[in-house]
């Protein structure tokens, strides 16, 4: 899947993308401005629902709960009431919100409460009862109170303690990018003679290791990628263009190639990704997904800010639990303002 444990300083999150991590049923993924989401779900072989609690850095603040249903068979009837149970008590009514059923803030200290220890958390009024895991509940929450500056305050869920709220750390505002305006225009294959003159410099951008790879560029005896995948070039504006070309192709994946070029092919061409999935007006999305079926999902994206394409966001979707076709949840490890 796509997610790892990475340990970094508060400091460092500012100009870095985040921080995941999951313990066998749960999982936190913190983005750039220490908001921490927390996924909790039923045990692995029983694809019934999730919960996720959202947490925003700073003094005082408290985690909200929302919770969602696996997908149901079609000719399943619309649920119209779900309730949490707790130790085989009933904690009341969920609110409708959307698709999905919003915890209120009792409900949600509430379910705190007891996932960090022995407790039973169910949801009933669904066609099966969703009764969620407590399995690495606390490592998992112990992780956002570490990433949030938390531990060993009143308002940590985990290690509790006397130090001052004024101690946990601030939010960090969200990084602002300023979308640049782009040319229309379709793309257009290159010729021989311009993709014999990019090649070297385009290989020296990649190849470099296993994770760093474009099949497209290497000798036409090991090239897998059909002639008709080859380079493109988009126009950018009257300085700029984008090249494109099929990186690889895997079994339910593939990735291309984007990078930034003068319009007279003459410089030094700048890689953004070897695994995007598409261009459109100034940005660049790289869509994955973590198996076959797509119930979990990676989602990246690039701007163009006139000077260079800006990561502009990086997500995942949660585990793979058979939950939602498209991903279960937006987990978020970079968030940007885009501005026209």
């Amino acid at each position: 899947m796509f997610f790892a444990l990475a340990t970094l300083s508060l400091s460092a999150l500012a100009s870095h993308s985040g921080v995941t991590f999951e313990h066998k049923d749960w999982e936190v993924a913190c983005d750039n401005t220490l908001t921490c989401r927390v996924a909790g779900y039923a045990k692995e072989d029983d694809p019934s629902g999730s919960v996720l609690l959202t947490r925003t850095a700073g003094p005082g603040t408290v985690p909200t709960g929302e919770v969602t249903l696996a997908d149901s068979a079609e000719d399943s009837a619309p649920v119209q009431k779900l309730t949490l149970w707790i130790d085989g008590k009933s904690a009341g009514d969920l609110v409708a919100a959307d698709d999905n059923w919003r915890l209120s803030a009792g409900q949600t200290a509430a379910l705190l409460n007891a996932v960090k220890g022995s407790g039973k958390v169910e949801f009933k009024g669904g066609a099966t009862p969703f009764l969620l895991s407590g399995e690495g509940a606390y490592a998992v929450l112990l992780k956002a109170d570490d990433v949030q500056g938390r531990i060993g305050t009143p308002g940590a869920l985990t290690k509790k303690g006397d130090k001052p709220e004024s101690s946990v750390a601030q939010a960090v505002p969200v990084p602002v990018i300023h979308a640049a305006k782009t040319r229309s225009g379709e793309p257009r294959s290159l010729t021989a003679p311009e993709i014999a003159a990019l090649k070297t410099r385009l290989l020296a951008t990649v190849n470099q290791n296993d994770d760093d790879m474009c099949d497209s560029l290497v000798s036409p005896a090991e090239n897998a990628i059909p002639e008709n995948d080859g380079l493109t070039l988009t126009p950018l504006d009257d300085g700029h263009a984008l090249l494109s070309a099929l990186c690889w192709r895997a079994a339910y994946n593939e990735g291309y190639g984007y990078w930034v070029i003068d319009n007279q092919l003459k410089g030094k061409p700048v890689l953004v990704t070897i695994s995007g999935s598409d261009y459109e007006k100034g940005v660049i999305t790289d869509v994955q997904k973590g198996r076959g079926i797509a119930d979990c999902m990676s989602l990246k994206s690039w701007v163009w800010d006139g000077q260079a394409f800006r990561k502009s966001r990086d997500a995942m979707t949660g585990m793979c639990r058979y939950i939602h076709a498209g991903g279960t949840w937006d987990l978020p490890t970079l968030v940007t303002d885009v501005k026209p």
